[in-house]
């Protein structure tokens, strides 16, 4: 039987093949499954039990025809890697173009986690600056006493360790595009120096006396509302007017949640190859989730459901707690005495099998497929629990 799986996946790769055999044990099983065996059944076996692995296969078959027509779905929806279909990332989308086609200073808002280097990247990606460098800073990562020497560079001997001279972000950058993120977080002492390289295009190292020319697009990003700043004292008016010459605002991910699906597609595409999906029911509980992470979020669930799920179907229980328990667990309280924990959860695990059942007639391929389980493990609790279904149908 092994020496036939073999030859037929050198044929014919991409034909799923099941082993049925009488005389298996758990080590021909696992040389099987790294054969390539979709399943592996020991007689005897129920029929409810092959129709639901034939079932699957079949749907498995299906999902592979299915992987190409969404990277071709995919395309009209995405810009340098950004995703979207809804109306407000279209509209991302036309500025992002539009952005691209002049020199003029960009100001990017989005909470964190939207993409704003992302967006920043496409911006520099699409414009005649493509071929130069895109030198990126995080303004909040730098401290603040290294944060100058860091854009403007040093000269050798400019303060202890200054060993070397050393080139800063606007050499890097020049004749390209410089990213400041979260630019609120900029000392206001620095802020005026920022201004008088956008005013006079010139600056100067760190212990330098000559001026550096720069021809440096500034594209700047925040989470904050620079307005705010302002009012605070601590954000330059005169720099903020200079910097947002040209707008772009990203929308929060909970407020585009029908772009979910295709997000999802796109990051199942980068970390499995496309080779597996999320159960629609998974899909549906991501939509329902807030976000308050956005894409960043959704990009790590996603990644750490491929590496600990080991199949091609990734189901609600490869999602974390927090997306599980989605809204009703705001509702959720604690009585001061305590509860038993155990039993609650026992009780309502049984409850759902048994209406599973109650509304399937039975069928139990069909209860276990309504509660987004696998056959076996359906059965598995109903023996756990004691659960007859012939006293339950009738």
């Amino acid at each position: 039987g092994l020496d036939l799986l073999k030859s037929t996946k050198q044929v014919s790769p991409d034909t799923i093949v099941v082993i049925i055999t009488a005389f298996g044990n758990t080590d021909s099983a696992v040389e099987a499954m790294k054969l390539g065996a979709y399943d592996y059944l020991q007689k005897p076996f129920q029929m409810d039990e092959i129709r639901l692995v034939v079932k699957n296969a079949l749907e498995k078959q299906e999902l592979r025809k299915d992987v190409s027509v969404l990277k071709e779905q995919l395309k009209p929806y995405s810009l340098e890697n950004i995703i979207g279909s809804c109306p407000s990332m279209l509209e991302l989308f036309d500025m992002i173009n539009r952005t691209s086609s002049s020199s003029a200073n960009v100001l990017i808002t989005g909470e964190s986690g939207t993409g704003k280097e992302l967006v920043a990247r496409a911006i520099h990606n699409l414009s005649q600056r493509k071929d130069k460098r895109f030198v990126a800073l995080n303004c909040a990562a730098i401290p603040e006493g290294l944060l100058e020497s860091e854009l403007f560079g040093y000269m050798k001997g400019a303060f202890t360790g200054a060993a070397n001279n050393k080139e800063g972000m606007f050499e890097l950058a020049n004749g390209g595009t410089l990213f400041l993120d979260e630019i609120g977080e900029m000392p206001v002492s620095l802020q005026a120096k920022i201004l008088r390289v956008i005013e006079g295009g010139t600056f100067l190292r760190v212990g330098g006396v000559k001026e550096i020319k720069g021809d440096v697009r500034l594209v700047a990003a925040t989470h904050r509302k620079l307005e705010d700043l302002i009012d605070e004292g601590t954000f330059r008016e005169d720099l903020y007017f200079r910097l947002n010459v040209l707008f772009v605002k990203i929308p929060p991910l909970r407020e585009r949640k029908d772009d979910i699906p295709l997000l999802v597609d796109h990051f199942l595409e980068k970390f499995s190859g496309g080779k597996m999906r999320f159960s629609g029911d998974a899909v549906r509980m991501m939509k329902n989730y807030k976000w308050k992470g956005n894409v960043r979020e959704l990009e790590n669930i996603v990644e750490r459901a491929v590496l600990l799920c080991d199949t091609e179907i990734i189901d609600i229980d490869y999602l974390s707690d927090k997306i599980r328990s989605g809204p009703a667990a705001e509702a959720v309280s604690v009585p001061q005495g305590g509860i038993d924990f155990e039993k609650i959860m026992e009780d309502t695990e049984k409850a759902y099998l048994i209406k599973a059942l109650e509304k399937t007639n039975g069928v139990m391929t069909e209860a276990a497929k309504l509660l987004n389980l696998s056959f076996r493990s359906f059965r598995h609790k109903l023996k756990k629990f004691g659960i007859d279904k012939k006293k339950i149908t009738d």
